[in-house]
């Protein structure tokens, strides 16, 4: 696999059973709820993975937008979605053609660190030309450069411990170290960011920026940032 992209369109092991699945997609459902700022907001969920509850933030929101870059998943999306009038599965290139100031709420959640600085630049472009006034961006699960996998491993345990999956936590943990994920991550590496780095990307691209406590999801040894953008600067 030569991309982050084609091992997310893979068969992987990243979640270790279904319990984990839906907990975990669960969790993240849950926290964007707690983001929406109100009931007409127009929503767009970047990088979404299998967001098996994405049905539960569209109940509670005028237009959920799903956004995923990876095929297979995208065609998962839309099977289970599909019927669901006010959800649109999208490809990253369909939100790239949205009009502008059509969304209240973007979130980026478990995201950067797949892409590199150039590309987070860019999509911040777009991100904060398609937030309406008053809109908010939320970018979750960074990575710190300090932030290490046995950190991870053990937020996923503790996660795993008051979910009720810790045996196939620690089984899996085993697999995805002997995994493809092992890997990739070798070859192509994750994207870190420290808080002052990321406050300062989110400046210079255009928007007022602060820490958001708690992270999205379990890991709450990664960080999370809401931003607005700037009035004043022109759009070009």
């Amino acid at each position: 696999m030569r991309d982050w992209i084609s091992y997310w369109d893979s068969d992987h092991p990243i979640y270790v059973n279904a319990r984990h699945f839906d907990v975990h997609y669960a969790n993240i459902a849950d926290d964007i709820i707690r983001l929406l700022p109100g009931k007409e907001a127009r929503v767009l969920d970047y990088g979404c993975g299998e967001a098996l509850h994405a049905d539960k933030i569209a109940g509670r929101c005028s237009t959920l937008y799903l956004c995923e870059a990876a095929p297979t998943v995208r065609s998962h999306l839309q099977e289970r979605f599909g019927k669901i009038a006010n959800i649109a599965v999208t490809s990253p290139e369909q939100v790239e053609a949205m009009e502008p100031e059509s969304l209240d709420l973007i979130v980026a959640n478990s995201l950067l660190q797949y892409l590199k600085r150039g590309e987070l630049v860019a999509l911040l472009k777009v991100w904060r030309r398609l937030l309406a006034p008053g809109g908010a961006l939320v970018i979750a699960d960074v990575v710190g450069p300090q932030q290490s996998a046995i950190a991870d491993a053990l937020s996923l345990l503790d996660f795993a411990r008051k979910n009720g999956f810790l045996t196939a936590a620690i089984i899996g943990l085993v697999k995805t170290t002997l995994s493809d994920y092992r890997k990739i991550r070798a070859e192509l590496g994750l994207t870190t960011y420290d808080e002052a780095e990321m406050l300062k990307l989110l400046t210079d691209a255009g928007f007022d920026a602060a820490r958001l406590r708690p992270n999205l999801g379990h890991n709450q040894g990664r960080m999370a940032f809401r931003a607005q953008k700037k009035a004043a600067l022109t759009d070009s």
